[in-house]
């Protein structure tokens, strides 16, 4: 999501979409202060870390410091806390390469002039373009030939359509969002994951895999069993659609990427921000070099910036 304030350059004017601001806010603050961020694992009664796995992964390999993997970020917002233009200045300054991304929802992209703009106001610049739609049956109001504009299509699953027993839509990273039964939300949950990862929409990268609600965090080897976490392999596969290791909430586990490495899959770094923390990767970097990962795994759009 983008969100401007006055005074910023022409290329960000038509980002302003007042009824997103507390949403994102909201957002941000829960992932960025949340107690959760454990890599793919749970705090058990000792306060250690619980790591999850899939029992026939491979053992991954030492962290190293010389690695083998490309920079590239391409989760990366505009907002009032960051420009186009801070962007661009931070990629010089680090050599980390970034991809803007813009929702296809209500608050963001809704037709073809707002993709056409959205594209054209990034042409300019060395970046990525990149679009997040939120939910399935985000294409249907756009042109197929705009849409291949863009340099890479990346979705996440976090907003659950009827994810509790009371009929209604989760969104996996509110605090207070109410699950009865975290069985009957996984049923959803994993739902919503097939219709993103089997449908006919373009998708390059599926975002932000793995994560839970809070509330069911402690649960987190218990539902995601050895069958749905090989489901999700097997769907991506299939489409040769990319894991976005997420570096704000640390996911997916160490376990699942060699998993995943193991069945092929290629891979994208995303800090998902919207301010200076742009371009931190750290876990993401960490986990890389544990489980080996090199340039031949990393999926990068095609376009030349």
């Amino acid at each position: 999501m983008f969100r401007t304030g006055r005074g910023k350059t022409k290329s960000d004017i038509y980002y302003i979409y007042k009824n997103q601001k507390t949403e994102m806010m909201d957002r941000m603050k829960f992932l960025q202060t949340t107690g959760l961020f454990v890599a793919g694992g749970i705090i058990n009664k000792t306060g250690t870390v619980e790591n999850n796995f899939i029992n026939d992964a491979p053992v991954a390999k030492k962290t190293s410091s010389q690695v083998d993997f490309p920079l590239i970020d391409l989760h990366v917002h505009r907002s009032e806390k960051q420009t186009i233009e801070d962007i661009v200045a931070k990629s010089k300054k680090t050599g980390i390469k970034f991809g803007i991304m813009q929702n296809v929802a209500p608050w963001g992209i809704r037709d073809d002039a707002e993709l056409k703009a959205y594209i054209d106001s990034l042409k300019s610049y060395p970046v990525y373009i990149g679009l997040q739609p939120m939910s399935p049956g985000w294409s249907k109001n756009l042109s197929r030939e705009l849409i291949a504009q863009a340099d890479y299509v990346s979705m996440d699953p976090q907003v659950v359509p009827e994810g509790n027993g009371y009929g209604e839509t989760i969104s996996v990273w509110e605090y207070a969002s109410y699950i009865e039964d975290p069985e009957v939300f996984m049923e959803s949950n994993m739902k919503h994951y097939m219709n993103i990862l089997t449908g006919d929409e373009p998708l390059n990268i599926f975002a932000c895999p793995l994560f839970l609600p809070s509330s069911i965090q402690r649960e987190y080897d218990k539902l995601w069993t050895k069958k749905r976490l090989q489901q999700i392999i097997d769907a991506a596969k299939a489409r040769n659609i990319a894991i976005e290791i997420n570096d704000l909430v640390r996911v997916p586990h160490e376990s699942f990427i060699l998993s995943a490495k193991k069945a092929g899959l290629k891979f994208t770094f995303g800090s998902d921000t919207r301010d200076q923390k742009t371009g931190r990767l750290d876990y993401c970097k960490y986990i890389a070099a544990k489980c080996g990962l090199t340039k031949n795994d990393f999926y990068i759009p095609e376009r030349v910036i």
